[in-house]
């Protein structure tokens, strides 16, 4: 596996990472934890060293299978995870959470259920619009000074966000959604990340399985799968979405690979500071998906590539309260 350095100054990781999130929460039943443990480690074993989870993420239930999957194995991995959530009593969250006293309990707590002594990657999940950036940053800059977190993540932030949160605690990633059919970071973001010297860690990388050819007519979404309200994910987006995909199988047939790979490798090829994290419970899309690490696309083919998006286009906000 080939290996990518989050910042200036961060750690060294897989290429390609491992999401956690559909082990335990948003794509319906999960399975059980036994057998997410052994992927996990197999993906150890395959190569892979960085993996994110978040507290929010079940709640609670995915750092702690995290937990045990990698307590074998703690000092030669990455651990993300991520504060930001208010969490009812029932499991529900109920808004964002910022307060520096409530990072710090959120730290302790993911701490003891990470089973580990410090947090390599700190996000804050989502920007509280009640706590300025600048507080925020400075509770974690403490974390990192008692050696609990070593480094400092945002989550789909602005760039007016991500410049003031720098200035206090140099941020080392910032994770936010990107992939063939979400470029929306493309314009302002890439080219601050870039400048200053801040990774990008992308999530669903794959459309949310979409760009895998996970979702054909015949696939019946439960009514615990967040995707089944999601706009790109309604029978006349989904009609029109498929479309595209047809034409990123004829160029992903060109080279012999699969449409995941051809996604995941369109990712890793914008920026070599760029770190996909696609998620699995499978292992055999673990492998599909570790295959793009060796795949080169050619300029000519990256051509293509954005040509097809870009002609055809993609229907369908990326989430329901963006309609």
């Amino acid at each position: 596996m080939i290996t990518r350095t989050l910042g200036t100054d961060g750690p060294t990781v897989s290429a390609l990472g491992l999401g956690c999130m559909g082990m335990t929460a948003s794509y319906g039943t999960p399975p059980a934890s036994a057998e997410m443990i052994r992927l996990i480690r197999h993906a150890h074993d395959q190569g892979v060293n960085f993996f994110d989870t978040a507290e929010v993420y079940g709640p609670y239930r995915n750092e702690e299978l995290l937990g045990e999957a990698l307590a074998p194995i703690r000092d030669k991995v990455v651990i993300a995870t991520k504060f930001g959530f208010q969490i009812d009593t029932a499991g529900r969250s109920i808004g964002t959470n910022s307060r520096p006293e409530h990072i710090r309990a959120v730290c302790e707590a993911s701490l003891r259920r990470l089973r580990t002594d410090r947090i390599d990657l700190f996000y804050q999940h989502r920007v509280d619009p009640d706590v300025p950036i600048e507080e925020v940053a400075g509770t974690v800059a403490d974390l990192i000074a008692a050696g609990k977190v070593a480094h400092f993540g945002l989550s789909e932030a602005g760039a007016g966000t991500i410049r003031r949160a720098h200035a206090v605690q140099p941020v080392t990633a910032l994770q936010s959604e990107y992939s063939l059919w979400t470029r929306h970071i493309e314009a302002e973001i890439l080219p601050l990340l870039e400048t200053l010297g801040i990774a990008l860690v992308a999530f669903s990388p794959l459309g949310r399985g979409f760009l895998s050819g996970a979702i054909t007519d015949a696939t019946q979404l439960g009514t615990q799968d967040f995707r089944k309200n999601h706009p790109r994910f309604q029978p006349e987006a989904l009609a029109h979405n498929r479309a595209l995909l047809a034409q990123l199988a004829t160029l992903a047939q060109e080279l012999g690979a699969t449409q995941a790979q051809l996604s995941l490798a369109w990712v890793l090829a914008q920026k070599p500071w760029i770190v996909p994290i696609p998620g699995t419970t499978k292992a055999s899309r673990l492998a599909e998906n570790l295959g793009a690490a060796n795949l080169r696309l050619s300029p000519d083919m990256l051509a293509k590539i954005d040509r097809a998006v870009t002609e055809h286009g993609v229907q369908g906000a990326r989430y329901p309260d963006q309609l």
